[in-house]
């Protein structure tokens, strides 16, 4: 049974910080491709961030230079660190695992969601 378990988020005024993280059980990490994900009340699910089975990190414009991925494959950890954080930033974010190395094709795993509100 895979379980993706995320933790961290909150609320924070706009310039704060957060980081969010996304525990795996059942799964592992290595090698495969791990993406977080966002969606805001009443818009369309946004893609954040994506690093491959290598290790490399992608970003969405939106993000870029103010977020990182990034992951523990001994513990079997992701992470996003999000800094300089915006109101626009606000949505619940996800966590979600694919089987591949490359980060192509649907998602097979997704973590329960966690709330980040960022006030101006």
């Amino acid at each position: 049974q895979v379980q993706l378990v995320q933790s961290g988020g909150g609320s924070v005024q706009a310039g704060g910080s957060l980081r969010l993280s996304c525990a795996a059980s059942g799964y592992s990490y290595s090698s495969k491709c791990m993406s977080w994900v966002r969606q805001a009340p009443g818009k369309e699910r946004e893609w954040v961030a994506s690093i491959d089975g290598a290790g490399s990190g992608r970003y969405a414009d939106s993000v870029k230079g103010r977020f990182t991925i990034s992951e523990d494959n001994a513990k079997n950890i992701l992470y996003l660190q999000m800094d300089s954080l915006k109101p626009e930033d606000t949505a619940m974010y996800y966590c979600a695992g694919r089987l591949t190395f490359y980060c192509r094709g649907d998602y097979s795993y997704w973590g329960q969601g966690t709330q980040v509100t960022v006030s101006s």
